[in-house]
């Protein structure tokens, strides 16, 4: 018969999804009791009574608690983290509040950045989610350029999103892409004239108070630079990497090098480059590279990530982007469309599949009666 300490130790392998941290650090094995008949009780304590995920707990819990030596029956129950049980949580991750667990079923969020304006990050954007989208993945897209927000016109949605009956937002929705911008609540074209604590407001509420419900992919359009939105999206998002467009050019490069800086003193992990306008080709085939070349990897080879793609500048892209439809959609066989859906490939390959609940394969030859022991990668942590 295994021990509590011996329970407790193979709940490590257990992963709060967006804290992406094991339950057993974050305090929240509230009980542990182990009947003379092999069957053990576990109590989790959850941060919200509402929690999407109550299920995906309730099951990975019982896979590692079940394969231990002696274990017949496991039985999860959950109540909810007292205000001082929370206070002393957000204090040890250094966190203004707790997740609401609205990314709870979001298994990847992926930053899309870039050191300076101009250089095609929210086409990037849009056309990757849309290409993500055609690939089959659930994505949505969180336009966080509060300045500068024109993911809406890309995808050519308007209109005010509705509220749900538990109070969440819901994002609207064009091409099967989940959208939430600022734009939705703005007079069109207004200019957003906001400090610091007020951006800092804003994007907690479109992580935290909207429905996105279940996504393989959420795409964060982030703006240009390395400011207060970057800095609140690190603190919001820990589990978030990095993708970073930059131009050919020395200049964009150098500046886009910035944004590389940046996620690693936040310790977050840049997961690659794309190189955006990388030549223009005319109707006769002739090459220009307006741009210069060879920004982008000289970028990803002194940031030691891969170059995901290098997206050439043709004209259906501006006009795709212009007229609220992505090339990806209008015209796949577009030099550029193909190129970005190599981005999108590419992306799918880096990332994992499933939500992180587990840290290892549980299985039954793997477990000892000390419990299985951690594996994989590590992730970042704000």
């Amino acid at each position: 018969m295994p021990t509590d300490e011996q329970i407790l130790k193979a709940l490590e392998v257990v992963i709060d999804p967006e804290l992406r941290k094991s339950i057993v650090e974050l305090g929240m094995v509230r009980s542990i009791e182990l009947a003379d008949d092999g069957k053990v009780a576990v109590i989790v304590s959850l941060t919200t009574a509402g929690c999407p995920i109550r299920n995906h707990f309730e099951t990975a819990v019982a896979e590692a608690v079940g394969v231990l030596d002696g274990v017949t029956g496991v039985s999860v129950s959950f109540d909810v983290l007292s205000d001082t049980e929370k206070g002393e949580l957000q204090r040890k991750l250094g966190r203004g509040s707790l997740p609401e667990g609205a990314l709870a079923q979001v298994s990847n969020v992926v930053c899309i950045g870039s050191g300076k304006g101009g250089v095609g990050k929210s086409t990037i954007t849009a056309n990757i989610a849309a290409a993500l989208a055609a690939e089959g993945k659930r994505v949505g897209v969180l336009d966080a350029d509060v300045w500068g927000y024109s993911i809406p016109r890309m995808f050519g949605v308007t209109g005010r999103p509705p509220v749900s009956p538990e109070r969440k937002i819901v994002p609207l929705e064009a091409g099967g892409v989940k959208i939430m911008s600022i734009g939705f609540f703005v007079e069109e074209d207004a200019a957003v004239v906001w400090r610091g604590p007020m951006l800092h407001k804003a994007l907690t509420q479109f992580l935290e108070d909207v429905e996105w419900g279940e996504l393989d992919f959420l795409l964060v359009d982030l703006p240009p630079g390395t400011g207060d939105v970057s800095m609140t999206l690190a603190q919001l998002l820990p589990q978030a990497q990095f993708v970073i467009v930059t131009t050919p050019q020395q200049t964009a490069q150098k500046v886009a090098r910035r944004s590389a800086d940046m996620a690693n003193k936040v310790n977050l992990e840049v997961a690659g480059v794309i190189e955006n306008m990388a030549g223009f080709v005319t109707p006769d085939g002739e090459r220009y590279q307006i741009f210069g070349e060879g920004g982008g990897q000289e970028l990803a080879d002194e940031i030691q990530v891969p170059l995901i793609a290098k997206v050439p500048l043709t004209m259906p892209l501006r006009e795709g982007a212009d007229a609220g439809v992505p090339l990806v959609v209008s015209d796949p066989d577009d030099p550029a469309a193909q190129a970005i859906r190599q981005a999108a490939r590419g992306l799918i390959a880096i990332f994992p599949t499933e939500l992180p609940m587990l840290q290892a394969d549980l299985t039954a030859d793997s477990a000892s009666a000390d419990g299985p022991e951690p594996v994989g990668m590590t992730l970042p942590m704000a």
